[in-house]
């Protein structure tokens, strides 16, 4: 275990980006999912011949002439130099099928090409877009140029049609540069490794059994939550939490399926989480390693009875890892904010085959202006809102660590065969910077802003009023954090020692240390 964990301190001062520099989706290892529209609908499956070949498929219900797929791709599409692309479509007998590939941007006219698949089987469609069309009623074509961020896909555009086609390695163009994080955290500042056996740890963790009212946990869950070792223990240097189908009575209320479901008793704000983790097996799990506002009101939650004053969806909510075991192999990671909740439109894909065969290390790296999901270290999807506000950036403030398995709801239907499944945790460890959080060129140590005096008792004066205030101690952990209505804060409540204050005005942060007698 210490071992693995000096190998992780020396790699997490790199940062991590997606070094491919051109579109590629493949399902197999692809980042991203399409979504249906006009009854169309989208999923990623095995592919016919291989099992261990993801490949998309689209199926039309044919209730709307224009059914469609769409994917926002996080970096633009360049067509000012290369501009064919190229999609592996299959079809199993039929021929005839025209796949229209539309881009769109919102800015400039939308272009358009078909192709017809021509045999059964797999077949590889060209899209020359040195040929484009403004739209389908244009028959003149023009140069293409300029950037792209939308992806639309039609089977039959136009046309009434009912029925699938399987797509996949869709490939050409050139993007934008890659994803990068914009700050590398690099002090672990709190962990669990997990090295004793037996009861999960009381002075890190907190079992939430509480049901919400009305008896059943949100999202349809059919489980109890236990504080039992017989659903979460310590073995042999790993945490486990055990999904079982057994009859359970707790609280007045019968339930077929027990779980648990952990509160870290540690809350931060900004930084990097790492978990090492293998998935459950079985239709109907919903494992998840997430993060909720400390501020939450939700009964039976750790931090509900001290700090508890805003409810779901204000508080934020960072989906670290989702995985649906019907939808095996198959890694989300999402947020919800009030302006995007519950059908979960934030939210990005990776394909992970052994999810429940082998460790993975499932990672979200949270700065004052992004927050990015990783797998292995990969980027998958980062969320970059303009603007940041309550409505979509509830995540200035410090956030706590859940882990679970629900069963069934929005889960998916539990295989009548389930008996038992668990996930099985190396290590949970979140890294902050020395001093707090570094950004980079967004932090500056500068006497543009500047407070006074210094050591101080009680009252800090600034030369103007910042935006926000946030202290951290000399470990990275945030201590206070306020929103000023004046050019004056009280730090009475600071025991006296030295920290590190950080003070945003007009989107810059400014780093001062600050001695409290």
């Amino acid at each position: 275990m210490h071992n693995r964990l000096i190998l992780s301190l020396l790699m997490v001062v790199f940062a991590f980006q997606i070094k491919a520099n051109s579109l590629l989706i493949d399902f197999s290892k692809s980042t991203h999912t399409f979504t249906g529209f006009g009854g169309a609908t989208f999923q990623v499956t095995q592919g016919p011949s291989n099992p261990l070949n993801f490949v998309g498929e689209i199926n039309n219900a044919g209730s709307d002439p224009w059914e469609g797929v769409f994917l926002s791709l996080p970096k633009p599409v360049s067509f000012d130099s290369l501009r064919v692309f190229e999609i592996d479509a299959y079809v199993n007998a039929s021929a005839g099928e025209i796949i229209l590939l539309k881009f769109e941007d919102g800015t400039q006219a939308n272009i358009e090409l078909t192709d017809t698949i021509s045999q059964s089987g797999w077949q590889t469609l060209t899209f020359d877009f040195n040929k484009a069309k403004l739209n389908y009623l244009d028959n003149n074509t023009f140069q293409a140029s300029g950037e792209y961020s939308k992806i639309v896909l039609f089977l039959n555009g136009g046309a009434l049609y009912q029925g699938s086609i399987l797509i996949d390695n869709i490939r050409g163009g050139t993007q934008g540069d890659p994803y990068t994080l914009d700050t590398t955290f690099n002090t672990l500042v709190w962990s669990d490794e997990f090295d004793d056996n037996g009861p999960v740890n009381s002075e890190k963790w907190h079992h939430q059994t509480k049901l919400p009212a009305g008896g059943s946990w949100f999202n349809g869950e059919q489980q109890h939550y236990t504080n039992r070792t017989d659903n979460s223990f310590v073995e042999n240097g790993f945490l486990k939490i055990v999904a079982k189908k057994e009859t359970f009575n707790d609280q007045g209320y019968t339930k077929n399926y027990t779980s648990a479901r952990l509160n870290s008793k540690y809350a931060f704000q900004y930084g990097r989480v790492d978990v090492r983790a293998k998935l459950p097996l079985g239709a109907g799990t919903w494992p998840a390693i997430w993060t909720l506002g400390k501020n939450i009101t939700e009964d039976g939650g750790y931090f509900n009875n001290d700090f508890g004053t805003t409810p779901w969806p204000a508080c934020g909510e960072i989906d670290i890892m989702e995985h649906w075991g019907n939808n095996q192999g198959v890694v989300h990671g999402s947020l919800h904010t009030p302006s995007s909740f519950g059908a979960t439109q934030n939210t990005g894909t990776i394909i992970v085959p052994t999810v429940s065969d082998s460790f993975h290390v499932y990672s979200m790296n949270w700065s004052p202006q992004q927050i990015a999901f990783m797998v292995d270290g990969e980027i998958y999807y980062v969320y970059d809102p303009s603007p940041k506000n309550q409505s979509t950036w509830p995540f200035n403030a410090p956030q706590y660590l859940l882990i679970n398995i629900a069963m069934g709801g929005v889960g998916g239907t539990i295989d009548p065969n389930f008996t038992q499944s668990e996930m099985v945790i190396d290590y949970v460890r979140v890294y902050q910077n020395t001093g707090g959080v570094s950004t980079e060129n967004k932090v500056k140590e500068s006497d543009d802003f500047f407070f006074f005096p210094n050591p101080k008792n009680d009252l800090v004066t600034f030369s103007r009023t910042p935006d926000k205030v946030a202290i951290f101690d000399y470990a990275g952990k945030l201590i206070l954090q306020k929103v000023p209505f004046s050019n004056i804060i009280s730090v009475a409540e600071l025991e006296a020692g030295l920290y590190i204050m950080q003070i945003e005005y007009e989107g810059i942060v400014y780093s001062k240390k600050l001695m409290k007698h």
